[in-house]
């Protein structure tokens, strides 16, 4: 009897060990996936980011390029759009700071003028202390999301303490329950409407400042909002994934990336059932993805930075060693395949005038006006897939970023990350001492 139960335990103690995937085997089989470091490609395109739409006393981002005589009247009224590109440049910072500490340094400048000059915020209230308020409760929301980025990147206190401010006194403030007690936050200020563009985040708000403060009030309104947003879907939808109609990528990633948050905070497997739904959806379904990769949502700064929003939170269900296997791989696979045809529809050859397209699959139209909502996107995605590759690959990355630095059939010089820096050279060999790339190869010139 006692070696029969020992036989079965020993069975059972197999399949368990079958079935259940071991992080490391994961990391192992997605790094497979993985063709090589975006690393180079992610500081070529925020250098564009930085060059061409920053303005550099402010640390803010103008809507059109710095050499539009309009840049400033079209920049007045972009908010929310302040904070998905300075995203960007967080996550360049965490990139790059122990690898490029200088570089790192002149990014994390810009984010303190960023937050000394309120994002751009266009609204102002004499007893608002933050600078931040605005009578758009999304907007709030979308900053507080990329304060709470820079105080962890940044491991700076006042950061995370200004979002927290912001949520208690101006974002919570505004919610209010239905007749069914389903509780949620308006859109503006003087607009009880509720939509999925402000409950996304807000949860998300609420999940980051209970993961930080540890405050059971947090987690309460993640909770609250959280039943809002399922029952929209449910009883307005077909509950199939989309978080509202039309779907939009901005949304979808937004509460799939809060969903993963409960998940984490309560130990509760439908948050992640959800997470995985609602990302699954947005890399799969027609209504969102246009031959492989996410579609044109439109040219307005509004819709333009959708991408830069949905990108990082893919990026986080690839990485999540809780999501199942299964769907990381999709992940990880379509945020490649994205990143894929972003690059090779660039032109390289204007640098650093380069560009990115409301589209990925197809080049930017070089007789219109270059946009700073599509800029941010393309480098969202870039730099999602260089920490997506940097965390599979590990150490190898750093032998494969020199292979791919420059197109495949890229003739003249290169620098290390992708900036073609002489296309009629005489030589083959650079005169001024670096690293660069001829011909798929790296030269050191001393």
């Amino acid at each position: 009897m006692t070696a029969t139960r020992s036989f079965c335990a020993a069975i059972v103690a197999l399949v368990v060990l079958c079935v259940t995937p071991l992080p490391v085997m994961s990391d192992n089989v997605l790094s497979g996936m993985i063709e090589r470091d975006y690393s180079p490609q992610a500081d070529s395109l925020t250098t564009v980011l930085v060059r061409k739409f920053m303005n550099p006393s402010k640390g803010t981002f103008w809507a059109v390029p710095n050499n539009q005589p309009n840049r400033e009247s079209e920049t007045t009224y972009i908010y929310w759009q302040q904070a998905h590109a300075m995203d960007v440049l967080v996550y360049a910072y965490e990139r790059t700071k122990d690898t490029n500490p200088n570089q790192a340094e002149t990014y994390k400048r810009s984010i303190g003028l960023w937050y000394k000059n309120h994002a751009n915020n266009w609204y102002h209230d004499s007893n608002d202390a933050t600078g931040f308020l605005n009578t758009y409760t999304d907007d709030m929301c979308w900053i507080c999301l990329t304060l709470l980025h820079i105080a962890d990147a940044l491991d700076d206190e006042q950061y995370a303490q200004t979002a927290r401010t912001v949520f208690d006194s101006y974002i919570a403030p505004r919610g209010w329950a239905d007749g069914n007690g389903f509780w949620g936050l308006p859109w503006k200020l003087d607009d009880r409407g509720r939509n999925a563009c402000t409950n996304a985040p807000g949860c998300l708000v609420a999940c980051k400042l209970y993961e930080r403060y540890a405050d059971e009030y947090y987690r309460q309104v993640a909770i609250d909002i959280y039943n809002y947003q399922a029952n929209e879907m449910k009883t307005k939808l077909n509950n199939d994934g989309r978080v509202e109609d039309p779907p939009l990528t901005y949304t979808q990633g937004t509460f799939g990336e809060a969903c993963r948050h409960l998940f984490h905070i309560t130990g509760d497997d439908a948050y992640m059932t959800m997470a995985t739904k609602v990302i699954h959806y947005l890399c799969t379904s027609t209504r969102c993805v246009d031959r492989g990769i996410l579609r044109h949502e439109g040219t307005s700064m509004d819709q333009s930075i959708f991408k830069a929003v949905a990108v990082p939170y893919i990026a986080n269900m690839a990485l999540d060693e809780d999501v199942p296997l299964t769907y990381r791989r999709v992940f990880t696979r379509f945020l490649q395949n994205n990143a894929k045809k972003l690059w090779a529809n660039l032109n390289l050859d204007k640098y650093p005038a380069t560009y990115c397209n409301y589209y990925w699959g197809e080049p930017v139209d070089e007789s219109a006006v270059p946009s700073m909502g599509a800029m941010a996107s393309g480098c969202s995605l870039m730099e999602s897939m260089a920490r997506v590759a940097l965390r599979l690959l590990g150490d190898e990355s750093a032998i494969q970023a020199v292979e791919i630095a420059a197109p495949a059939d890229a003739r003249g010089v290169y620098s290390i990350d992708g900036r073609l820096m002489d296309r009629h050279a005489d030589s083959d060999r650079p005169h001024r001492s670096g690293i660069y790339i001829v011909g798929n190869r790296k030269i050191v010139v001393k």
